[in-house]
């Protein structure tokens, strides 16, 4: 049986389609199901909402935390003032936060996090983020300069959980966050950098597999062997994982 990785939804006020039946609903790029079903395992979407996780894990073999709109700075002490912050959304944040603690805590599925998947991580275990990356004064080589997607690379540690899972020391990945990790949780270590110092890659210390990066490795996963093997990998351990339950 393929293993079945559930993969959390953007938030029910992120799509920007305007329809005159619907006025939320939760979706998520195809390019995630994708690059999951490449590897050969069977994608299910879970929306965020009160009681989806603990429960959710007794019924998938594995887990990606998505992409999507800014944490709450309420949740890590941030500025909730700063004017470059996104549309909020509490329901996701609480669902996403509670999932990730629940999923370490457990120890028995594998978890990749995804941009906005990594930063939730790391405010998760008692973290916190950089608000807006240009204030630290490097400017902002993770987005183009109409804020949108760009590409460049991340040096990963040759001897990195996420070294072994992308076979590569260096990701050339599509980049369009505009906030990184700041303080580093308890319990996690860095894995990659970007050349101006923003933590692209991190993982976490006695987890058997929790992988987060944080560029969007789904989107060019089915051009980009080194992408596609981060989702390998992951499938890959959901099997093994569940084998030995």
């Amino acid at each position: 049986m393929k293993p079945v990785i559930g993969i959390t939804t953007y938030g029910r006020f992120e799509h920007q389609l305007q329809s005159t039946h619907y006025d939320s609903l939760y979706y998520l790029p195809a390019d995630y199901p994708d690059a999951i079903r490449r590897a050969g395992g069977i994608p299910v979407m879970l929306p965020p909402g009160d009681g989806l996780f603990p429960d959710v894990l007794d019924r998938i073999d594995g887990l990606i935390f998505s992409g999507g709109a800014d944490i709450d700075p309420d949740r890590y002490g941030g500025d909730r003032d700063h004017p470059a912050l996104g549309p909020l959304d509490a329901e996701r944040d609480t669902a996403e936060i509670d999932g990730l603690r629940a999923a370490i805590e457990r120890g028995d599925l594998p978890i990749l996090c995804i941009c906005r998947g990594m930063q939730v991580l790391n405010v998760a275990l008692g973290g916190d983020l950089v608000e807006h990356v240009p204030d630290l004064g490097h400017g902002d080589m993770h987005r183009n300069d109409e804020g949108h997607w760009t590409v460049h690379d991340a040096d990963i540690m040759g001897t990195s959980r996420t070294a072994e899972a992308l076979l590569a020391t260096v990701a050339r990945g599509t980049s369009g966050h505009h906030q990184a990790l700041k303080t580093l949780a308890d319990g996690l270590i860095v894995s990659g950098r970007a050349m101006d110092g923003v933590i692209e890659a991190v993982e976490h210390e006695t987890h058997p597999w929790c992988v987060a990066v944080q560029w969007h490795p789904e989107i060019t996963a089915g051009s980009d062997p080194i992408q596609q093997n981060l989702f390998d990998a992951l499938v890959a351990a959901s099997r093994v994982m569940r084998e030995q339950a």
